[in-house]
């Protein structure tokens, strides 16, 4: 396929600045990129929406305050500058190419690897990301009609998934999750509760126990409890019903413990999360594991580090994952070892719709929003929007 002829301007949402939703500027005359060495230049047709867009804009990373405003800044110095298009789990067709990509690649319909790398002399890090940056923070990302990106980020997909199902699969939830996975080494028949299970990295998490042999508990709503189940959950908790959590799980698992504990929630539930992994040390067969990848709970939690050291209780932070893990991923949707959870779309000219919604927690959905471009909507958007 030949190269299109790409417009020289773009409708894409720009974030302007560090607040509400009214930083968010739709505008119709931004440059379209244009991809340099190594890079394709990518025509959007759908981006999921993730808790760390809002995060981004309100400036909400990490300060013991909840009053203060900060940008995500691992690497020393915040890589967030305005105005940003935001948008990380892009998917799309490649619509140019940058010198030294075979040209063949142009038509290729693929999902983004969302990280930006740390290069070394070597090249980018495939071991470990101990600086962690990503599309639609350090770089502009799927919230408009086309984006440059890596071509080697840029997976070919060409299963039977829909885009915006794909969109749906995106790295941001499942990349995070399996990260937590394997930083605290789970394995085959290990038990693992997974908080927050309702969302993308929850729903993500649970998939993924069952692909590699673990067996997962879901903390959620009675409401979800059907659809969490269908997706692999062994049990599903209610979040509501915290007074004897520990009888509730040690009733659900035959009297054993958990083995990890994958949360998403922080806050004060964290000291309940831990002992459901302690409440039996002796029949115990490796070490209690806390990963964390989320604080929807609260950013600061109470934890007695004499239980953490006496118990012997492992905890991992996790934020993004590894060029290998991203690969691993990929071949699991190629596939069809990992089904999408897609909840609804809405046009990238409606982001303000869809950023009130996703906070909405009477909206009580399950799974992922995707954002699609209003030129791409009649096919890639339509069939999943909204209905009364």
């Amino acid at each position: 396929m030949t190269a299109q002829t790409l417009p020289d301007t773009m409708n894409a949402m720009l974030l302007t600045g560090h607040g509400g939703i009214d930083k968010l500027v739709y505008r119709d005359d931004v440059p379209t990129p244009v991809a340099g060495a190594g890079e394709v230049v990518v025509r959007v047709t759908a981006t999921a929406k993730n808790n760390t867009d809002r995060k981004a804009r309100e400036g909400l990373y990490p300060t013991r305050d909840a009053h203060d405003v900060t940008s995500f800044a691992i690497g020393g110095k915040p890589t967030l500058t305005f105005p940003r298009i935001q948008g990380a789990d892009i998917v799309g067709r490649v619509a140019s190419v940058g010198e030294g990509i075979d040209a063949s690649r142009i038509g290729d319909r693929g999902l983004l690897d969302f990280n930006i790398y740390a290069e070394t002399p070597d090249g980018p890090r495939r071991d470990i990301n101990l600086t962690p940056d990503y599309y639609g923070h350090g770089a502009d990302g799927g919230y408009a009609e086309y984006v440059v990106v890596p071509a080697d980020q840029f997976h070919t997909i060409d299963n039977d998934l829909t885009d915006a199902e794909l969109a749906s699969l995106g790295m941001c939830s499942y990349q995070t999750g399996y990260h937590m996975l394997t930083a605290a080494n789970i394995r085959a028949g290990e038990r693992v509760l997974v908080t927050g299970a309702s969302g993308g990295v929850g729903t993500a998490l649970i998939q993924l126990c069952r692909v590699i042999g673990a067996i997962p508990y879901a903390l959620s709503t009675p409401d979800k409890t059907d659809a969490l189940r269908a997706l692999g959950a062994e049990a599903v908790f209610d979040r509501a019903d915290m007074q004897d959590f520990t009888t509730t799980v040690r009733e659900a698992t035959g009297g054993e413990p958990i083995d990890a504990v994958m949360d998403l929630v922080g806050g004060d539930m964290t000291q309940r999360f831990i002992d459901t992994m302690i409440f039996d040390m002796t029949r115990r067969r490796t070490y209690p594991r806390l990963s964390i990848a989320g604080a929807s709970g609260g950013n600061v939690s109470e934890v007695l580090w004499t239980r953490i050291y006496l118990y012997q209780v492992q905890i991992f932070g996790v934020s993004h994952g590894t060029r290998d893990e991203a690969e691993q991923l990929m071949r699991w949707i190629r596939g069809g070892e990992l089904k999408p959870v897609l909840h609804a779309a809405f046009k990238l000219s409606e982001l303000h719709e869809a950023e009130r919604y996703f906070v909405d927690r009477s909206s009580n959905y399950l799974g992922k929003i995707v954002i699609v471009p209003d030129s791409q909507w009649a096919e890639h958007g339509a069939p999943y929007a909204l209905t009364d």
